[in-house]
């Protein structure tokens, strides 16, 4: 069975698609069988990492009807073992899908002969994003150490945990309406959490709301932290899972720290995924990392919700000493 790993980020411009590029292409040198699926809708350029030529047969062409099976889109790329689904295909109004293409693209990519579904999403938290991202409970959110993007961060899991909650109950239901009023309320400093409320659901709506709360207990995203210099990039990004944990009531996994590395910008003008053209570098090395613990690990394997932020600590010492000047904010 394919293990769907969406990419997504609360902001722009943090380095989200060149993540899902250069880890797609580590999961296929190793071995893995990797479909890479542009899913930035309106604003696809997955291909450009890629050094693929825009194809006018993507997603928008399943989007606009003019194709109907999503396995028609899959193309074969350079690198042995890697798969490619462009996005768009330079087809305008792709980005607000209907609910029917929505569920014709996920069912596609699930029945994919892959052992990797690397989704590439669009930036930001519309439902078209979130709803992919939902695809697993387990997604990777892409940020940077800094305090706008901690915080975009922050509220794209707000609002993928309210979305995930919403979808859980019927249509029509109360506990729609009372999740609606929840919402509306600030959650930040009232001591209330998405849990609370799920614990009072199933209180009050006990067949409906055990399901929704099993939901919620087991969604664990994991937060990739991108272009850290420092140690004290440590701090600030650990602030994600305090966040998380006090007003949405949910775990958080680090799944990797990838170091600010020169050679990343020069990749992207030569529209070539940086694990290629030079395995050598910090950032590579973090992204194959990350690969390699994803290739070995089972599709049940638990998250790692470490003491003390230690999990980040320790990535972020790897990949510092890796080559970034781990004596800078120390």
């Amino acid at each position: 069975m394919v293990r769907i790993v969406p990419v997504a980020s609360g902001k722009g411009g943090v380095g989200k698609t060149v993540l899902a590029a250069n880890l797609a292409v580590a999961l296929a040198r190793l071995g893995r069988v990797t479909v890479l699926v542009d899913l930035d809708l309106g604003a696809s350029n997955l291909h450009t990492c890629l050094g693929i030529k825009s194809s006018s047969t993507g997603l928008g062409a399943l989007a606009w009807r003019q194709e109907r099976s999503f396995d028609a889109l899959v193309m074969e790329t350079p690198v042995p073992r890697l798969h490619f689904v462009p996005g768009d295909g330079l087809l305008p109004g792709t980005a607000n899908l209907d609910h029917s293409i929505k569920r014709k693209i996920l069912k596609g990519i699930a029945s994919l002969p892959a052992d990797f579904a690397i989704l590439d999403l669009g930036a930001g938290s519309s439902h078209n994003v979130v709803d992919f991202f939902l695809a697993s409970s387990r997604g990777l959110l892409v940020a940077r150490p800094e305090t706008t993007s901690v915080l975009n961060a922050y509220s794209f899991l707000k609002t993928t945990v309210w979305r995930l909650l919403f979808r859980a109950f019927p249509r029509g239901g109360q506990e729609r309406a009372r999740l609606a009023e929840f919402a509306a309320r600030r959650l930040e400093g009232s001591g209330s959490s998405f849990l609370d409320l799920a614990d009072l659901l199933a209180r009050e709506f006990s067949d409906s709301a055990a399901a929704a709360l099993g939901e919620l207990r087991s969604f664990v995203p994991r937060v990739v932290l991108n272009q850290g210099r420092s140690r004290a990039d440590v701090e600030l990004g650990s602030r994600i899972r305090a966040i998380a944990g006090r007003n949405l009531g949910i775990g958080v996994e680090y799944a990797a720290f990838l170091p600010e590395d020169a050679s990343v910008p020069h990749s992207i003008a030569e529209r070539e995924p940086l694990v290629l053209t030079r395995p050598e570098a910090p950032y590579s090395l973090a992204v194959a990392d990350l690969a390699a613990r994803m290739a070995a690990e089972g599709p049940d394997s638990p998250p790692r919700l470490a003491l003390d932020d230690e999990d980040l600590a320790s990535l972020a010492a790897a990949a510092l000493a890796a080559g970034a000047d781990p004596a800078e904010g120390s």
